[in-house]
């Protein structure tokens, strides 16, 4: 596929746009977090009933199912709810109680990975909200590019942006956002995993507080 250089790195309408355009089967991933609130608002304008999935682990903040609702109602989206095969029930039955604690990425394998997996081979390409300043581990991701863990295209249409950028646009455009971004909560997983971030501290630093892991496997 010939992609324009000016797309890439370009303005994220531009990018957006584009990928709304040359993909008639995309998906817009949302956590609910700042930058995925912003990408809503964003596609639903430039294709009004864009499909927008969340991974509903079971175990999110009331806080998130609440901005869930809210987006829901603004926006004309189309929304997926993607659910893992396992019931926490059935995961502590099979696995031991609190599997995220003892093994998070056995956890967030079976929670979030295996359901995108099998939600995205119904699509062409798949948009996300990362951004090169989140994490040393997204520093060299593009705003456009193959996705091999999911065989698919990724669009990453923010991934310049600072989080200044995110927040004035949020704030111009008057944007609903998740509460725990007001305390404390820059990034935001489930509830067991996820602790407010000190100032000074990396904003990815309340994820998985005390272990080595840093991503959930979405975004290898």
């Amino acid at each position: 596929m010939v992609i324009a250089p000016t797309l890439l790195d370009g303005p994220p309408e531009e990018v957006l746009a584009w990928a709304l355009g040359r993909f008639p089967r995309i998906a817009l991933a949302c956590s609910f977090g700042a930058e995925d609130v912003v990408l809503v608002h964003m596609a639903s304008f430039l294709k009004p009933g864009v499909d927008v999935f969340y991974l509903d682990t079971h175990l999110h903040f009331p806080e998130t199912y609440a901005t869930r609702d809210i987006i829901q109602k603004r926006y004309s989206i189309t929304l997926h709810r993607v659910e893992p095969q396992l019931s926490l029930k059935e995961q502590e039955a099979q696995h031991g109680p609190k599997l995220w604690e003892r093994d998070p990425d056995l956890c967030c394998r079976l929670r979030k990975v295996e359901p995108l997996k099998g939600f995205l081979q119904g699509f062409d390409a798949w948009i996300t909200g990362i951004r090169r300043e989140q994490s040393p581990t997204r520093a060299q991701a593009q705003s456009i590019q193959w996705d091999a863990s999911f065989s698919l295209w990724k669009i990453n249409p923010l991934v310049t942006w600072t989080t200044k950028d995110v927040w004035d646009y949020i704030h111009r455009h008057q944007i609903p956002y998740h509460p725990l971004h007001d305390r404390h909560y820059p990034s935001i997983g489930c509830l067991p995993c996820t602790s407010p971030v000190l100032p000074g501290e990396d904003p990815r630093s309340g994820r998985w507080r005390g272990k080595e892991k840093k991503e959930c496997g979405l975004h290898a």
